[in-house]
């Protein structure tokens, strides 16, 4: 799902996420993605989209309150993800609905963790979508080689 959602970002508008949805099927599978793969792509990216299925009040800022996370949660979202989600809020990246977001986002992927790699694509998507613009610095970290993220 994860190498989909990287040639969406690279390859399509948001507009045809919630347009053109067939289109972008046509052209993942034009690319040589497994339909079972691409469904399970945009139905993840669908949530995108629409946004957090329930409504959430306005939360305070971030410091003036503690996120507490459920067991469900943490059995998903381990340490370092936490700590990434941490980063981003308190560098300004994300806003606590943000966060919120890439949460839900994160909970509704397939599979019981999830590396580094992908939770920072969850974060790119939701910021993507929403039009941010630092979804382009994160989008460089994440797509540049490994070697050239260590400092030498």
């Amino acid at each position: 799902m994860y190498d989909i959602l990287v040639c969406v970002f690279e390859h399509c508008q948001q507009y045809e996420l919630s347009d053109q949805n067939n289109r972008v099927a046509k052209k993942l599978s034009a690319a040589g993605f497994d339909d079972s793969d691409i469904s399970e792509a945009l139905t993840w990216l669908a949530g995108v989209v629409r946004g957090p299925h329930r409504s959430i009040a306005p939360l305070p800022e971030s410091g003036a309150a503690f996120r507490a996370y459920a067991p469900k949660e943490l059995a998903k979202l381990d340490a370092e993800c936490r700590g990434l989600l941490m980063y981003f809020e308190q560098s300004g990246i994300l806003t606590p609905q943000t966060r919120e977001h890439v949460i839900e986002r994160a909970l509704a992927a397939s599979g019981d963790g999830l590396t580094l790699e992908q939770r920072e694509l969850g974060v790119l998507m939701v910021l993507w979508n929403q039009q941010t613009p630092s979804s382009r610095l994160i989008a460089e970290d994440l797509f540049a080689p490994a070697t050239t993220r260590v400092p030498s």
